[in-house]
Formats: C-alpha cells, sequence, structure tokens
C-alpha cells in the first residue's frame, strides 16, 4: 500500500474516502493545486495509514523510501535540494487529520537547517533571516519532539518531526478536543509536508488567515489578521500582536486584490465561508489551508440569506433554508445588552459573539473545577494554546491578552459557541488575579463579556434577547417554497388518500464492500437476507460479495450471520470521520436534528398500530386490527408522515447522497404496508420501516460523532 502522495496526485478515490486516507488539509490542498489551479507551495502528503501503523508499532519499513522519493520530487519543483549548504530546501511538517482538529496537533516549520545550510540561508537571506528559522525550529523541536536540540543531519530532523506530529495524535489536548467534538480516536491523522515559504523573509513578507466572511456576524467583508515578519503558526498561537487584514490594501494592493480573488473563487467552489491561511514571501502570494469555516448561529442565517440572494452564487434559496432548518424551527432571537450597560473594565478584539457572566478563573483547571462545582467560569489568559482545551470546553466563556480574530482562542470559541474576547488592551494577569487597565480583580470575581464588542464590564450586566432579521428573511422563504420548518421537511402536503409512495429503484449496493460495512456495523448482526435489505440486493449475491470482507479481516461469521471485526469498526470509522469531514459537522448536526422533528411522530404511529384507547378507559389496549376505520386512520397517518420523510430525504439527498439511499427502503416499506402487508409497518422480521428508520438514526448519530446511549441521557432517542 503506497503511504505518501504528492499533494497534486489524481487519486481515484470518492471524497470521503480520499479524506479519510490524506485528511481533510491535503485533500483541500489537493483541490486548490490541482483543480483550481491556485498558488500552493509544492509538497506530499503522508497517509492517516502510516500514522495507525506508526502508533501501533514501529516506523514502517516501505516509507523511507517513499519519503526520500517524494523530497526529491519536490526539490525538481522548486531548484533547491534538501540539505544543500548553498541554498538549501527547507519543509514544513504538519498534521491533517480527516476531520479538522484547530490547533490540537502539532507544527513543525523551518525542517533543514543545519549548522551548515545555516550558512547558506544567509548567503541568500541575510544573517537575521537564517538565525530567526534557526531560532524557530530549536523551539519547536524540543517543544514538539522532546528529545533538546534538532540533529545537524535534516533527514532525522524530518523523520524525527514526523513521527512527532503523528504521536500527537495520542496527545492529551488532542484526546480531550475529540472527547468534546465527540471524534473517534481510531482514525489518526495525515501529515502534511511542504517546501517553505516565509512570511519572515524581509520586509514585504508577512502571513495570515483570511475568513471569506464574518464568522462571528456573517458580514459579507473579508476578515482576518495578517502579521509582517512572521512565520504561519504565529498568527494562530496568538504570541504576535496581529493587525487586520484590510491593511494588506494600503501595503501591498497587488496581492490584496490576487488574495480576494482566490478567496471569491474558493468560496464559489466550496458554496459557503471558507477559512484560509495564506504567506507572503517578498511580495508572493501563496496558499498554505482552506476549509470550510466554523461560524456562529447568528451568522450561519445571514451567511444563508445573502448567499441566496446573490443571483452569482450557488445557493438556491431552497437550499439555503434547508442548510439551517434546526435553527429556524423556533424563532431564533439574539442576546443584546441593555442601553444603559456600565463603562467596561476592558476593550478587546470581538472574536465570538454572546454574552456570559462568571467568576473568573485564572488556569484551565480552575476554570474545570468552576463547572464542576455548577457554577462555569469566566477563562482569563494571556493567550490559549491547545493544552487549555479542557478548561476551555468547561468554560462560559474566553477572555485574552493577546491574539487575534485568528488566534487559537478565537477559533476555538466561535467553533464552541463559546463568547469570548481577544487582545484585550490592558489586560495582565498576576497568578490569582488580575489587572484590568488598572482595577486589580481576584480569581472568583464576576465579569461579565460581550464577545460581539469586545466588551468585559465588572459584575453581572443585565440583558435584553430581540429576534434575528435574517431568521424571520428565512422562514418567509420556507413558507413561500412550501418546507415545513415544524420537521425540517419540504412540500405541502397531498390531500390525496392512503395510497403510499410507490417504492423507488436504488439498485444493488452489493458491489460496494464499503456499504456492505456500514450496513453490518449499524445492524451489529446481520442475517443475508437483512444485509441485503439494506443495500438493496439479492441475498444470493451477499456471500459472494462479503467473502472479500472476510479476506480482509473486516467481516466474521458468527451463527449465520455477519458481523464486523475490530479492523470493520475501524474501518467503520474511518468512513464516518471521511463522511462527516466532507459534508460538514454543522450539516449532520442540521441534519439529525431534522431527523429527530420526525422521530416522534413515527414513535406515535408505531404505537398507535401496536395499541389503541378505549372508550371510558385510561388505558389502551393490544390493537387486535379488529376495527378496519381505527387501523385506515393509523395507515393514513403513516401515508402523510412517510410523504413528508420522502421528501425531507430527498433534501439529504443533495447534501450526502448515501443517507438520500434510505429513501428506497422506507418507500418499498410504505408501499408493501399500503398494499396489505402490515408486517412491513413495524416487524423486525422483514425490512420494515421502523426498522429502516431506526437504522437511519443509528446511521446520524454515529455520523456526529456520539453514542445511542449518549442521545438517550440526552432525552433525544
Amino acid at each position: 500500500m503506497t503511504l505518501v502522495y504528492a499533494l497534486d496526485h489524481q487519486h481515484a478515490a470518492s471524497p470521503e474516502d480520499l479524506t479519510a486516507l490524506v485528511g481533510g488539509k491535503a485533500a483541500n490542498l489537493g483541490v486548490m493545486a490541482r483543480d483550481l489551479g491556485l498558488p500552493v507551495p509544492p509538497g506530499f502528503v503522508i497517509t492517516t495509514e502510516a500514522c495507525r501503523r506508526l502508533l501501533a508499532g514501529d516506523w514502517p519499513g516501505e516509507l523511507e523510501d517513499e519519503l526520500r522519493e517524494a523530497v526529491a520530487r519536490v526539490e525538481e519543483r522548486v531548484g533547491r535540494r534538501f540539505g544543500d549548504p548553498a541554498d538549501p530546501l527547507l519543509v514544513s511538517v504538519r498534521s491533517g487529520a480527516p476531520v479538522s482538529m484547530p490547533g490540537m496537533m502539532d507544527t513543525i516549520l523551518d525542517i533543514g537547517v543545519t549548522s551548515a545550510t545555516a550558512r547558506g540561508l544567509a548567503a541568500v537571506g541575510g544573517e537575521a533571516f537564517a538565525a530567526d528559522c534557526r531560532r524557530r525550529l530549536g523551539a519547536m523541536f524540543r517543544d514538539v519532539v522532546a528529545a533538546g536540540d534538532p540533529p545537524d543531519d535534516p533527514w532525522l530532523q524530518l523523520r524525527h518531526a514526523i513521527e512527532a506530529v503523528f504521536r500527537s495524535w495520542n496527545s492529551d489536548r488532542a484526546r480531550a478536543y475529540r472527547a468534546r467534538e465527540a471524534i473517534s480516536d481510531d482514525m489518526g491523522t495525515a501529515v502534511t509536508v511542504q517546501a517553505m515559504v516565509f512570511g519572515n523573509r524581509d520586509a514585504r513578507s508577512a502571513t495570515g488567515v483570511l475568513f471569506t466572511r464574518n464568522p462571528a456576524t456573517g458580514e459579507p467583508t473579508p476578515y482576518g489578521d495578517v502579521v509582517f515578519g512572521a512565520q504561519g503558526e504565529d498568527v494562530v498561537a496568538g504570541s504576535h500582536a496581529t493587525e487586520p487584514i484590510a491593511v494588506l490594501d494600503e501595503r501591498m494592493p497587488e496581492v490584496a486584490a490576487e488574495l480576494g480573488d482566490h478567496a471569491r473563487r474558493l468560496e464559489h467552489h466550496f458554496a459557503d465561508l471558507c477559512d484560509i491561511e495564506f504567506t507572503i514571501e517578498s511580495g508572493r502570494l501563496w496558499l498554505l489551508q482552506v476549509r470550510v469555516g466554523k461560524r456562529t448561529p447568528e451568522a450561519a442565517l445571514r451567511i444563508a440569506v445573502d448567499m441566496a440572494e446573490d443571483p452569482a452564487f450557488p445557493l438556491t434559496r431552497d437550499a439555503a433554508v434547508r442548510r439551517v432548518g434546526a435553527l429556524l424551527e423556533a424563532p431564533m432571537r439574539t442576546v443584546r445588552r441593555r442601553a444603559a450597560s456600565p463603562r467596561p473594565l476592558l476593550v478587546g478584539l470581538p472574536a465570538s459573539p454572546g454574552i456570559a457572566s462568571g467568576p473568573i478563573a485564572t488556569s484551565p483547571e480552575a476554570a474545570e473545577k468552576l463547572a464542576d462545582q455548577g457554577r462555569p467560569g469566566i477563562l482569563v489568559r494571556e493567550e490559549t494554546s491547545p493544552d487549555d482545551v479542557p478548561g476551555m470546553a468547561r468554560a462560559a466563556g474566553i477572555v485574552t491578552a493577546r491574539g487575534g480574530i485568528a488566534s487559537h482562542a478565537a477559533v476555538v470559541a466561535r467553533g464552541w459557541g463559546i463568547p469570548a474576547v481577544v487582545g484585550a488592551d490592558g489586560l495582565r494577569i498576576l497568578g490569582d488575579w488580575i489587572d484590568a487597565s488598572g482595577t486589580r480583580l481576584s480569581a472568583g470575581d464576576t465579569i461579565t463579556i460581550d464577545g460581539g464588542t469586545g466588551e468585559v464590564f465588572r459584575g453581572v450586566v443585565e440583558t435584553d434577547d430581540e429576534p434575528i432579521a435574517a431568521a424571520r428573511t428565512l422562514r418567509a422563504w420556507a413558507t413561500e417554497l412550501g418546507i415545513d420548518l415544524g420537521s425540517g421537511t419540504s412540500s405541502p402536503a397531498d390531500p390525496s388518500g392512503v395510497d403510499l409512495v410507490a417504492p423507488l429503484d436504488a439498485g444493488s449496493g452489493t458491489s460496494d464492500p464499503d456499504a456492505c460495512v456500514r450496513a453490518i456495523g449499524i445492524k451489529g448482526l446481520a442475517t443475508a437476507e437483512a444485509l441485503a435489505a439494506a443495500v438493496r440486493g439479492e441475498p444470493a449475491d451477499i456471500p459472494a460479495a462479503v467473502s472479500d470482507l472476510v479476506d480482509r479481516g473486516l467481516v466474521a461469521v458468527s451463527g449465520g450471520a455477519y458481523r464486523l471485526t475490530s479492523a470493520g469498526t475501524q474501518r467503520l470509522g474511518e468512513l464516518v470521520a471521511a463522511e462527516r469531514t466532507t459534508i460538514g459537522a454543522d450539516v449532520a448536526e442540521v441534519i439529525l436534528d431534522e431527523f429527530l422533528a420526525f422521530d416522534r411522530a413515527l414513535k406515535e404511529v408505531v404505537t398507535a398500530w401496536q395499541v389503541r384507547p378505549i372508550t371510558g378507559s385510561a388505558e389502551p389496549v393490544l390493537n387486535d386490527h379488529t376495527d378496519p376505520e381505527y387501523d385506515a386512520s393509523v395507515l393514513a397517518r403513516l401515508d402523510r408522515l412517510a410523504r413528508d420523510a420522502d421528501a425531507w430525504l430527498a433534501s439529504v439527498e443533495q447534501r450526502s447522497p448515501r443517507l438520500g439511499g434510505y429513501r428506497a427502503r422506507l418507500a418499498a416499506a410504505a408501499h408493501a404496508a399500503a398494499n396489505g402487508d402490515t408486517r412491513y409497518i413495524a416487524s423486525p422480521r422483514v425490512d420494515s420501516f421502523h426498522g429502516a428508520w431506526f437504522e437511519l438514526h443509528e446511521d446520524l448519530i454515529l455520523l456526529v460523532g456520539r453514542t445511542r446511549e449518549e442521545e438517550v441521557a440526552a432525552g433525544r432517542a
């Protein structure tokens, strides 16, 4: 199996399988370099399979040769050689998991600086530039590899860096983030290696992060940070003073125009808000990463409206409503401070909107302790790092003294919907107390933060709420389009009788081994007949289709039925994680929320079919089906539900074609029940409506990264 691929390699795999193999970062770098022709530094990716093998044992033997071949291809592209003392190639080593985990794993830059190559760097870039690169490598290497100073051999540096980044998958902070985000521990991370481009080379060099729209408010203007004379990690770490992205228009107007053009192309390609990392080296622009940007619920609504109202943008009103349908089921409101708010103690950058009050916590451990006491606090730090994640996850709000709107604190807070203020001028943290522009406050004192304005207040500030204008617009569109926001579904009810929807022909899925893995994993234990029904195939074809999975150690036969092995369960986790990345975790959550609106109705229908009320009795009795009028009324309810569910799944199919495949099973069951075979309502002996619906629920729970037990505990199952 190949473990190393060029970033612009033309893969034959599906998007889901590709993301599972090379991670989201490398998959999107490939889109930019290969499909869109955008300026991406040459490089290659080492797959998640290599990570899993390394974490399970040792460095894969074949990786060494593949690594040297890949470096040679990069050398040929850039015209410099790795380890050349005259004009050396330096590389970066970055993580890139199938699911976005911003800042949770490690990065090492400037790999290849040695005592010999430093002289070559100084000759082409100056003594200060060479010294800065060597200092950065030493600091990152000691922190990430935890093995003293980097060796004076560039190839040893590269190997140590790759191994350390792979092992950062199992760091405490990465595990804490995955637990918070319900991400599987089994998928592993890929590692992306690229030729270094230097934002610290000279006065015409910089690094930054650009969101194509404001992820906090949805305002359709570029939003981001830039730091001149710095390297990429300086922006995310929050360790350097940043400037707003608009400063590029003044200092480098040609670069600003080029970046704006690339941003528009990427936003149209992904049909969504994009988060772009870039570096400028001596006036030349390079793109280092793109991903669909995390945004607040308020921003999600405005972005949906603005994109759908733009005739040149590839998002229809129908798709816009469905994208945010779960946010529209109840009229959304936002919290605002009352006009008579007190004078703020501090003013920083509004990084993540919302208002939160709570006691001050000056360490992540203190934030966790307050949360355990039922008093979530405001985590106040000079800056946050991935090591603070356990406390950030439990905090009511976050304030930092340093950092910009693309800093670690800002990105994580927005992703989790936690109010945050960053870069608060005048804030000093001194042990268990803070100095807020001359006002001394102790840990445990209450403060209020407004992540929408960047203000920090003493004590509790009174608030009011108000409706969000974009929500009103989207709800009006839903009415016009006949989209039922009560269930997240589509077209108006059909007034016809009890002739349920006809079955759809979805074809056979037995030729797709991954479809069989998914079906067996969701069922737990599946006979050939049950598996055939799930993949829309013939029972006689199943043994041959599954035999390869058995040979590969993914499936075992137990008591005449199929179950996944541990390797099969791992493969299922990879498939789910890749799909979650492809369609977006937020979209997966929306689909599950839409499903839940139907779920209660189905449970009521199934209960009504199994038991019926008796006049004059408070207790229902088993339905003996001797009342044709009552049974007809239940079938009519199933008819309406089946039609609505089919229309909803048609919209789901646009977002996830695979999930739309449940339409065929549900339609076939509904059709059979309507034509007299009422086993297809809920009997476990056939592929009933209730059975297929239950498996769809299991599928969606997996997709969002939770378990049924967690859903039951939360009252959602």
